[in-house]
Parts: C-alpha cells; sequence; structure tokens
C-alpha cells in the first residue's frame, strides 16, 4: 500500500485521506488516548453486555471480531463471551498487503504479539475468504453517523473484507462498539463506504435503517 502511516495505538494508518477525514481521525484519536484505563475498562465492560444481549450476536454461530488495543473500545470480555457461548470466534491475521486472513480463536492464552502492537491467534489461518461464513462481523472504527457510515483508520483493510462480503453475496449483521462521543451527525463518506447495521456504545444499542427501494441509510434509532 503506497504512502500508509500507523496510528499511535499501532493499526493501519490512513493512506492518502482527505483534509476532513484526517483531522477528524486525529480528534477522535485524542479523545481516546485522554480516557482513563479505569474509565476504558467500565467501558469495555458495559459494551461487552450490551453487545452479548444483541440479537444478531446471540443468534450467531460465527462472528468474525477482532482484539480492541489501546484506547479502542475493549473487545475482550466479549470474545470470551461469546467463546462461553459456544460461538465460533474468528479473529484477523493482517497480511503484508494489509489485507485480512482469519483464524479461529482458542482462548486468551491462544493470542501472540504481532506487528503494529496487534494481537493475533496462533491458529491454522484459514483464509481471507473465512469472513464470509460469519453471521456477524465486528467493525473496528472511529465513529459512525446517524446513517450508519463508519468512520476507519484509512489503512482499507476492512474495505476489503466488506467488499469480501459483498462479492460473495453475505449479509452479516455489521457492528461497530463505540464509545458515546463517536456518534456523529455525519462522516466524511467515499462512494464505496458501506453502512453498518448497529453501533453499540456504553449508552445503548443504536440501530441503522435502510430505505426499501434503495437500501441505503434512512437515518439512526436507539435502543437505549
Amino acid at each position: 500500500m503506497d504512502h500508509e502511516h500507523h496510528t499511535d495505538d499501532g493499526r493501519p494508518g490512513p493512506q492518502r485521506p482527505g483534509p476532513p477525514k484526517q483531522a477528524l481521525r486525529r480528534t477522535l484519536l485524542a479523545r481516546r488516548r485522554a480516557l482513563s484505563e479505569e474509565d476504558a475498562a467500565r467501558a469495555a465492560a458495559v459494551l461487552a453486555g450490551r453487545a452479548l444481549s444483541l440479537p444478531e450476536l446471540a443468534g450467531a454461530g460465527t462472528v468474525a471480531a477482532y482484539v480492541s488495543i489501546g484506547a479502542e473500545p475493549g473487545t475482550r470480555e466479549l470474545l470470551d463471551g461469546l467463546r462461553a457461548r459456544g460461538v465460533r470466534v474468528l479473529l484477523p491475521v493482517l497480511l503484508p498487503d494489509n489485507d485480512l486472513d482469519w483464524a479461529e480463536y482458542a482462548g486468551p492464552g491462544s493470542l501472540r504479539r504481532a506487528g503494529r502492537g496487534l494481537w493475533e491467534p496462533t491458529g491454522r489461518p484459514l483464509g481471507p475468504e473465512a469472513v464470509t461464513g460469519a453471521d456477524a462481523v465486528l467493525l473496528p472504527g472511529l465513529a459512525v453517523d446517524r446513517g450508519g457510515l463508519r468512520l476507519g483508520r484509512g489503512g482499507g483493510s476492512y474495505d476489503r473484507v466488506l467488499a469480501r462480503l459483498a462479492a460473495a453475496g453475505a449479509r452479516p449483521a455489521l457492528v461497530v462498539l463505540l464509545y458515546d462521543h463517536e456518534l456523529l451527525p455525519e462522516v466524511p463518506a467515499e462512494p464505496h463506504d458501506r453502512p453498518v447495521h448497529a453501533a453499540v456504545t456504553p449508552s445503548g444499542v443504536h440501530r441503522f435503517r435502510r430505505t426499501p427501494d434503495t437500501g441505503r441509510p434512512a437515518g439512526g434509532q436507539g435502543d437505549g
């Protein structure tokens, strides 16, 4: 990938971003870094409980997720809660070209430190196409707007995941974990950006409807 840089928490950073996206990412990352460890831990516990109660996850046999790092909304309690239910959890393995392979999560002891500060599963790689078999996909993000459009970090890894899902005709539930202030009226969007179905924050679950004729976002609806 050309001219890539990396954010302070190690995930791939923006690739030739437009100024509005770049400035918004800087602002949101700074707010995350300002969170205390105690506040982040409390938020992670609440997020896990809310996410585990989602019908999209409660009925899932396979969930593609990720291991949170730095000040990201915490996912580890959620990963262990899903696994305790018997859900097959897939975690990403970053490839040299920024695409994602996947491997099954076998518990906290099955993770290893990888490049850029990431944690990755040690299990057998299943291939990039493995994500197309997931019933739900947990996407990292910095913000989501009222139409369900997600602001990612700009590295392009999850754009490839979403494009792969679309090409396979897969329709998993797309869910993002965020802090409350990361629900925004609008985020800068590209024509290829795909809306998510729900955002989970400490204060509640926020769902995003689609208009029946176009499938495009039609605004958000909070559940809590």
